[in-house]
């Protein structure tokens, strides 16, 4: 019997992946003090496959990149050490993993995760109000011309030490209203400057992001996230196809290994666009991720609309999510509740699986 399209082999650049059910990015919040704990290695080792891909949590590049409380960082040498024991894990298990390379918040982030509680930096110093849960955030510090080669030079010294650790390579975060997603986006970014105004400008903060790691890394061993359709926290672009095929266009030229769009959603019977024309327009490993269940992560390799289907909250709460995808068995429930509590067990690694011997 030929096998289901989510499980047929795919050859992702230097990369022999067995199937194409990918472990989406999913922020736990249980890194005590920035650092990876070592539960997180039972956590990622638990949905690790023989040749399957996993993304790991939003990572932090600096000390400035804290939105959320108890999420990992990649800037020190305490952090490299620490993910050393979590990746071997995964690979242990035969799997690839890819840390993900987050970049400082503006609307996501609270000042009291800051140092010194000082304004979270962005494209702008407009505010966001309220922010999550609903609190009255402090508006962001529009960053300076001037300090955006540091932050680009954060994002590399990451990258570099993300491959240090023991990573197969590196995704930029450019969605959900995170720093790089601040800049593409026109009704986020006012600047007047280089770095705002025309499309090619308002990327090029993210491109010169992605031009330093895969100069330090190699272009093989970086992927880049994007939301083009995405609003997340009022980050929203008023023409998201234009901007999602520029920059798969202007990726393409880097020559990176993959792309993974967020699709876009329906809000009244309306869909907000298509990752059709993205797809078409870059030449690497496409990943499609946003609400996917099993049968139409396989219409979408079936239909060629992506190489590999990311999967979030079933990942999450199914820890063996391929093998249940294979015979088609019935999905643990997930618990939103304890998405993002600190416990190192619960709503974390204590979901069953089909066999509790595994």
């Amino acid at each position: 019997m030929e096998a289901m399209p989510l499980f047929k082999p795919c050859k992702m650049g230097n990369f022999e992946l067995s199937h194409r059910v990918v472990l989406a990015p999913l922020t736990r919040n249980r890194s005590y003090g920035n650092v990876p704990q070592p539960h997180a290695a039972l956590y990622y080792s638990q949905r690790a496959t023989n040749g399957g891909f996993l993304i790991t949590e939003a990572t932090g590049v600096s000390e400035t990149a804290q939105g959320y409380p108890e999420t990992p960082g990649i800037w020190t040498k305490e952090h490299v050490e620490a993910w050393k024991p979590i990746v071997q894990a995964v690979h242990d298990k035969g799997g690839f993993s890819n840390t993900v390379s987050v970049e400082p918040f503006s609307f996501h982030a609270r000042p009291d995760l800051q140092p010194n509680g000082i304004a979270p930096i962005s494209s702008t110093d407009k505010g966001c109000t309220p922010g999550l849960y609903g609190v009255d955030w402090t508006a962001p510090r529009r960053l300076s011309t001037d300090e955006i080669p540091q932050i680009v030079d954060d994002f590399r010294h990451a990258a570099r030490n993300a491959i240090e650790a023991g990573f197969d390579g590196v995704e930029i975060h450019g969605a959900n209203g995170y720093l790089i997603d601040q800049f593409m986006k026109d009704q986020v970014n006012d600047r007047t400057d280089e770095y705002g105004g025309t499309l090619e400008k308002r990327c090029r903060f993210g491109l010169d992001i992605v031009k330093a790691i895969t100069e330090e890394i190699g272009a093989d061993k970086v992927g880049m996230r994007l939301s083009p359709f995405g609003g997340f926290m009022e980050a929203g672009d008023s023409d998201p196809e234009a901007l999602s095929i520029y920059m798969a266009e202007s990726l393409s030229k880097y020559g990176i290994l993959y792309l993974h769009v967020i699709e876009p959603r329906i809000e009244n019977d309306k869909t907000l666009g298509s990752t059709l024309t993205t797809r078409k327009a870059f030449k690497g490993t496409f990943i499609s991720s946003g609400g996917y269940k099993r049968d139409d992560g396989n219409d979408a390799i079936e239909e060629n609309h992506a190489d590999l289907v990311a999967y979030g909250r079933l990942f999450l709460a199914n820890p063996d999510l391929p093998k249940r995808f294979t015979i088609d068995a019935p999905l643990n429930q997930y618990n939103r509740d304890t998405f993002y509590t600190q416990d190192s067990v619960v709503g974390y690694t204590d979901y069953p699986f089909l066999d509790q011997d595994n």
